[in-house]
């Protein structure tokens, strides 16, 4: 069993791998590279990013991979007294979207690829839609989900289709990878996502992804509302709403969107 010593030696590593994760550049960090900084071997320092990424301290991507901040450093982040968690401070932001769409607003962070849902904001007088918080909702079916999708590799996402699969939920729910992929890339493209009737029927949702200072995403805003005529009609000013409410909730966690590599 290894000493104290050895103990302590250990830690002080792995934190400054964190570290030197959380400093590098936008695109990622290589093994070669973190290996080289550590002044470690490859197979010591692969040992060391393995337990991390286990913990959610960081996070690896193809192709490399390159490794990037997990999730549990932003979790972290929102239980110190120096940084306000995501939730309050999209508050107003979402108060406001509600107003501006009458639609109920809701707030989730990436959660492995996945959407989390932590918060939302009802617009007086709106159809109220009693959605779960705290809970993965399904992927290929939510817009924030989608958002938060396309902001990954499509190796990643093809992983994680294949881990949870695609349950049809409606006659419009995606029921192959290649249809889901095709939605992938004008989401890309328009920056925003569209969930049309592919979760409940005659219930349509706009979403779009926010990014730490990493250039990380590490959330998505959603737009719920019942699909209405007048409303399909307006999907471009909808969409730029609730992603101009994204790009604020970016701005305030001093984020930045990142280029896919």
């Amino acid at each position: 069993m290894p000493d104290t010593s050895d103990r302590v030696a250990s830690v002080a590593r792995a934190l400054n791998l964190v570290e030197r994760v959380v400093q590098g550049p936008s695109d990622g960090t290589s093994l070669s590279e973190l290996a080289r900084a550590m002044e470690l071997s490859k197979s010591s320092t692969l040992a060391l990013l393995r337990t991390l990424a286990d913990a959610g301290y960081v996070r690896a991507r193809d192709p490399g991979p390159r490794y990037f901040p997990g999730m549990a450093l932003v979790r972290l982040g929102d239980l110190s007294g120096s940084t306000q968690p995501i939730d309050e401070i999209a508050q107003s932001y979402i108060h406001q979207l509600s107003q501006e769409t009458g639609m109920t607003i809701r707030v989730a962070i990436n959660d492995g690829g996945r959407a989390m849902f932590l918060s939302r904001a009802d617009a007086p007088g709106a159809i109220r839609f009693h959605t779960m918080l705290g809970v993965r909702e399904l992927t290929h079916v939510s817009s924030a989900g989608k958002a938060i999708l396309a902001q990954l590799g499509n190796d990643e996402i093809a992983k994680i289709i294949e881990e949870d699969g695609l349950e049809v939920r409606t006659k419009k729910t995606h029921k192959t990878l290649a249809s889901l992929m095709k939605d992938i890339e004008e989401i890309r493209e328009r920056k925003y996502a569209i969930d049309d009737e592919e979760d409940v029927d005659g219930v349509f949702c706009l979403g779009a992804a926010f990014f730490d200072h990493t250039g990380e995403c590490v959330g998505a805003v959603s737009a719920t509302g019942i699909k209405s005529s007048a409303r399909e009609k307006r999907v471009a000013f909808y969409g730029g709403l609730v992603l101009k409410c994204a790009e604020s909730i970016t701005r305030e966690l001093r984020g930045k969107s990142r280029e896919r590599r």
